[in-house]
């Protein structure tokens, strides 16, 4: 599913999805983490000026209480209403920071047989994805209430969560929020800290109208840092980039959550999807993109029938733009030089309606298997999965292919917004890294268009050194190709911003943030 794309690193598999280095610091103190986003939101007041986008918080549905298990001469203490969701939460929240585990990964794999009511299951997630959203805002928070900064990793993410849901989850009381943590210390074997937790955790919440903030005037840089929770290094860049606009990309994120879905276009038209969309118990509105659906309170979308049985993909409207630039015509030869998870893959295969055929690249076996499989469910016998290094030059390839799509490794800066941990896992280095590869992956299968044929590059990145600038490098390097307008099948309303290259910013177009750069061979 190509909104659920594994994240990876610059010297790992060659595709469009997010990279960076994983981990989070491991013993990192407090005070270290002082970058962060939005003000907290006291209790019955109106949100804080650093936090445009609060959220809707959740509230658990009440639950029994349970003895928990006790040990010799230990007392037998209720368990606290709420507590699987925040179990659930802690666990995936300390897989991420503490052993560089993706959030979308460990949640799905947490949440799949958990066997928690969808109440349980959206509170896990909400907690999750807010918690990580807002950990460096969080951190300089705890460190103003914290004696000694440098505390256990464990408790540390306890103490997160706990002030996550004091300071962003109005409809959880601050009790709950309070003794649920002491209890996840407990059932940590951290008996000796519960008291510290505790203790935190009060202060907090009778401190939380008084804490101080980074003064705009006088740090600029580090205010922007607290109130979006965004590394200092990347506030830097992106106003660097986008000057004024910088905030916004910073700050969006979408009002209510959705996924956006497809038709597999060799079985339905819009009116037959929309029929079959209709027998859901989902609500469903058509997006701009040509059949692109946003479709919203649905609970395990990858085991509907419909999508098991290859009747519909997941798949963003950036990702599809990025293939209709392509503009695939029937009987084309096409290469998808990254493919996996297979999202592009398969629909330039069905824009071909089942003709010509889609070579699609990938590094690592495994992760060509995931292309293959996705082809096997939409019943696409026009693509063939292989696994290539795409930054190895084939000599046998060159001027063989009607259209090449490199959807390159890339920061995945253009969706922090659905996944926070991606902000943190992205360095100075590692930008530099991809940029390189980048470069090389570029190099390396521009030679296979044919003349007169199309090279598309794309990235759901934000930054300009790995897109506008990565293009106007390979132009002055490779004179043989010249900028190619993008087809009218993309709205006019996001092609009207197209320039060199069309990027697609989240808080302007409302969608990923997505670079898509149409080139063509000249005719020579």
């Amino acid at each position: 599913m190509d909104n659920q794309r594994q994240n990876r690193g610059p010297g790992g598999n060659h595709g469009g999805k997010p990279a960076g280095k994983p981990g989070f610091g491991g013993n990192r103190p407090a005070n270290s983490a002082s970058r962060g986003k939005g003000g907290p939101r006291p209790a019955g007041k109106a949100p804080f000026r650093g936090n445009p986008a609060a959220k809707k918080p959740y509230s658990p549905a009440n639950r029994g209480t349970r003895p928990a298990p006790a040990g010799q001469g230990k007392p037998v203490r209720p368990v606290p209403e709420g507590m699987p969701a925040r179990r659930l939460a802690l666990s995936v929240i300390r897989a991420v920071t503490e052993n560089g585990a993706y959030a979308n990964q460990a949640l799905d794999a947490k949440l799949s047989n958990c066997g928690l009511p969808q109440v349980d299951r959206r509170l896990a997630a909400r907690l999750v994805y807010d918690t990580l959203e807002h950990l460096l805002t969080i951190d300089w928070v705890l460190a103003q209430v914290m004696a000694r900064p440098d505390t256990d990793m464990k408790l540390r993410n306890i103490l997160r969560l706990g002030a996550c849901q004091i300071l962003y989850e109005d409809r959880i009381p601050e009790s709950a929020a309070t003794n649920t943590a002491v209890t996840l210390c407990r059932e940590l074997d951290m008996e000796g800290l519960v008291g510290v937790c505790n203790g935190i955790l009060r202060s907090l919440v009778r401190m939380k109208e008084h804490l101080k903030w980074p003064d705009p005037e006088t740090e600029p840089v580090k205010a922007l840092s607290v109130k979006h929770s965004v590394p200092e290094w990347l506030v830097e860049r992106l106003v660097a980039d986008w000057g004024e606009r910088a905030e916004g990309l910073m700050s969006w994120h979408e009002e209510e959550t959705s996924v956006t879905v497809r038709p597999n276009l060799t079985r339905h038209d819009d009116a037959s999807f929309e029929a079959l969309l209709a027998g859901k118990v989902w609500e469903h509105e058509k997006a701009d993109v040509p059949f692109a659906w946003r479709v919203r309170h649905m609970a395990d979308i990858g085991r509907d029938a419909g999508f098991v049985g290859g009747d519909f993909s997941i798949q963003s409207e950036s990702s599809m733009m990025a293939c209709l630039a392509v503009g695939p015509k029937r009987g084309w030869q096409v290469l998808d030089a990254c493919a996996a998870p297979g999202g592009k893959a398969c629909l330039l295969a069905e824009l071909m309606g089942g003709t010509g055929r889609v070579q699609a690249w990938e590094l690592h076996e495994h992760r060509t298997a995931l292309i293959a499989a996705q082809a096997k469910r939409l019943g696409l016998d026009n693509i063939r999965p292989m696994t290539r290094d795409a930054v190895r030059h084939r000599p046998d390839y060159i001027e063989s292919m009607d259209a090449v799509l490199l959807d390159a490794p890339c920061s995945g800066l253009g969706v922090m917004a659905g996944k926070p941990d991606v902000k943190y896992r992205v360095t100075e280095q590692s930008v530099r890294e991809l940029t390189e590869l980048q470069r090389s992956l570029l190099d390396a299968v521009a030679p296979y268009v044919k003349r007169g044929g199309v090279l598309v590059y794309s990235t759901c990145s934000v930054l300009k050194d790995e897109n506008v600038r990565q293009i106007e490098a390979f132009l002055g390097r490779h004179p043989e190709f010249e900028l190619a307008q993008l087809p009218e099948t993309i709205p006019e309303r996001f092609r009207q911003h197209a320039d060199v290259g069309l990027q697609l910013l989240p808080d302007r177009d409302g969608v990923e943030g997505f670079y898509i750069c149409r080139l063509r061979r000249k005719r020579l």
